[in-house]
């Protein structure tokens, strides 16, 4: 039996960097090590884990597919320890319903995503996306009509309250108190801990607040439920930033809202990725564009990796991961 450890050279320098790579194999034990890109398809991938009678596989995203029937073929394997995020592409959701654990980045990413949130709704305060446009094209500077505006004492509102809204409140708390989120099925203890105020509706959200974060699930349920009704309610002068799933948004309407000028807008997530070179956001001055680069950072890429190592090691002793991919997980995904 060989496990497999199936990451880039690049993968591995950034997840797994110094001594953590001769940690995971020393947690794997007899262990093949091989570049995905030497791998030429999803049969050939299936073929050499039913070869190497693999229990675990330590991957990320270069990884090929997952066959839905590879438990048939490598009834061994056990585990995927997945670096990265997001493995609906890579594990089909029978696999687990069938007793395969899997574990992603998931919370060792937060603080970083939470992070850029804070960025974007401060240059969506200080305009940054128009001065530095135009400063850099036409030589603008300050008159004495220009108007700024401050985060401080500001009312924020955040669609969502998962893990990454619960990272984000610390970083907000300088700034104001004036912090409210709509999350059904969050229980209110977490507000109550974090001091933040629970409201029952997105309208009530939206229309009471200075600035707008979105970090809500893209479900079903939550496709699109961003509108343009929802968007034009945020007051005039208002920032509305996307550092969660572009889908969950209207970007239609956001475009319509947005080319009016009456809101600052932070965006580094959208509904199709990445983001086309005639897409209508590019060139707003309101607009500040992200590449979808919010978190991980590459050089905290090591957060995830340390997470996966704890997760071997607990995996190794006979205990519970820390926060497994499980059903709920995965349909919540994207």
């Amino acid at each position: 039996m060989k496990n497999i450890i199936c990451l880039t050279e690049a993968e591995i320098e950034t997840f797994l960097p110094g001594e953590r790579h001769a940690e995971a194999k020393a947690l794997l034990g007899p262990c093949l090590e091989i570049d995905p890109g030497d791998i030429e398809n999803e049969t050939e991938w299936n073929n050499l884990i039913k070869e190497c009678d693999a229990e675990i596989i330590l991957s990320a995203w270069k990884m090929q597919a997952l066959s839905h029937d590879i438990l048939d073929t490598a009834p061994n394997l056990k585990y995927v320890c997945y670096l990265a995020g997001s493995v609906r592409s890579k594990i089909d959701r029978s696999l687990i319903d069938k007793g395969l654990l899997v574990s992603n980045w998931n919370s060792s990413i937060s603080r970083t995503i939470s992070e850029c949130a804070l960025l974007l709704v401060l240059c969506c305060m200080r305009q940054v996306s128009h001065w530095s446009q135009k400063m850099h094209s036409s030589g603008a500077w300050k008159n004495p009509e220009t108007t700024t505006q401050s985060l401080f004492e500001r009312r924020v509102g955040i669609h969502g309250f998962g893990l990454i809204s619960q990272k984000l409140i610390p970083l907000l708390k300088p700034f104001t108190n004036k912090i409210s989120a709509h999350s059904p099925g969050v229980p209110q203890s977490i507000f109550n801990d974090l001091g933040v105020a629970q409201v029952d509706s997105l309208e009530t959200l939206f229309s009471e607040n200075d600035v707008v974060i979105e970090l809500a699930a893209l479900t079903d349920e939550n496709y699109r439920i961003v509108t343009e009704d929802l968007l034009r309610s945020i007051p005039v002068g208002g920032a509305f930033v996307n550092v969660g799933r572009g889908a969950v948004v209207d970007e239609d309407a956001l475009f319509r809202v947005a080319s009016e000028g009456r809101l600052q807008v932070g965006l580094d997530v959208y509904g199709e990725e990445p983001l086309a070179a005639d897409s209508p956001f590019r060139g707003l001055p309101n607009v500040l564009l992200l590449p979808h680069i919010g978190g991980p950072t590459t050089d905290r890429r090591v957060d995830a990796g340390d997470h996966a190592l704890e997760n071997l090691r607990r995996y190794k002793d006979a205990k519970e991961l820390i926060r497994g991919f499980d059903l709920k997980i995965y349909d919540r995904s994207t």
